[in-house]
Parts: C-alpha cells; structure tokens; sequence
C-alpha cells in the first residue's frame, strides 16, 4: 500500500470486536517502532503489551474510572499497549536542557506513528490515548519510576466503516508557506 493511502486509511477505533489478536501480528507492529528514528539514536521507548484478560481488566478499571472515564470506550479493546519513556537517557536530559525540547516525546510520537501505520496495514484498529489515569495504571502495572508513562495505544479488530475514514483536515494552503508566514 502506498504510505499517503496508509495515512488515509488510518482512523482512530474506538469500538473493537471480541477477537484475540495474534501476537505475532502485534510483535510486527512493535517491530515497524523498534525501527524508528530517535534523537542521538537513544532509542527511549519501551512497549507494554497488555493482552491478558485478566490484567487487561484490571487496567481498564484503573486507567479509565472517575474522571478518566471519558475514554471508557477503550474497555472494548482486545489489546492495550502502554507506551513507555526512558527518562534516565542522558542526551534526553541534555536536549530539554539546552533547547527546551523534551525530545523523547519526539522520539515517542514518531515510533508511535509507526506502530500505529503499522496496524493499520494489517487492518488492525488503533488509537492513541493520552486521557487515562496514569497513577492508577502505574501502579496496577508495577511500572518503575525511571519510566515516564506516555500514552496508551489501543488495538484490535474492528467493523470497516467507509465513512469513518474522511478526514476532515485544514486545507493545505492553510498550513503551507514557503519563505515566510
């Protein structure tokens, strides 16, 4: 598939159908991120798979209660994948430093975007959520605190639907200049 019909076809699913999905095919998606680039080749991220029903409950429950449970939707999903930070990489400490960059979220979107094309070429469904509650989620997960907690990335089989797939995105001469604003 040619990468601008990759980019069209990617929505963000948010009703998933009750089917498990192969690891091998998930393992493909982390793979398309693995490769990614990153600033000073730091590679800072690190993918947790939350396939288990049980454990996967038990994350539903904490990541999208109270307030957070606007995302409640998620709770249809077959597989939810915690993106993780390094945040104890030393260039990332010194990019933010000296440009004010946090450049591990930079890192983190670019080889989350793979991931995500990456699904969607196995059409699998994804979406990115940065909506959840991260305390709750950390600590139901045991996850140390050298890790910053993304987002999280839901995935599965979905029912295609045409019309969810138009893009509804400014136009380009909105956001196009050439040698100044």
């Amino acid at each position: 598939m040619k990468f601008y019909d990759l980019s069209l076809k990617r929505y963000s699913v948010r009703k998933y159908l009750d089917k498990k999905v192969d690891r091998e095919l998930i393992k493909k998606c982390v793979e398309a991120a693995r490769i990614a680039p990153s600033a000073e080749n730091v590679q800072p991220w690190r993918f947790l798979v939350i396939d288990d029903p049980e454990k996967l409950n038990e994350l539903k429950k904490a990541a999208f209660s109270g307030v957070y449970s606007v995302t409640k939707w998620a709770n249809s999903a077959p597989v939810i994948i915690v993106v993780l930070a390094k945040t104890d990489i030393l260039a990332n400490t010194i990019g933010t430093f000296l440009q004010g960059t946090q450049f591990y979220l930079i890192d983190i979107g670019i080889a989350t975007e793979h991931l995500i094309l990456q699904a969607t070429e196995l059409n699998l469904g994804t979406c990115w959520i940065g909506w959840f509650n991260e305390k709750k989620t950390r600590k139901i997960l045991n996850i140390p605190s050298k890790y910053k907690i993304v987002s999280l990335v839901t995935l599965g089989y979905f029912e295609f639907n045409e019309k969810r797939t138009k893009k509804h995105r400014k136009k380009l001469d909105k956001i196009l200049f050439f040698n100044s604003l």
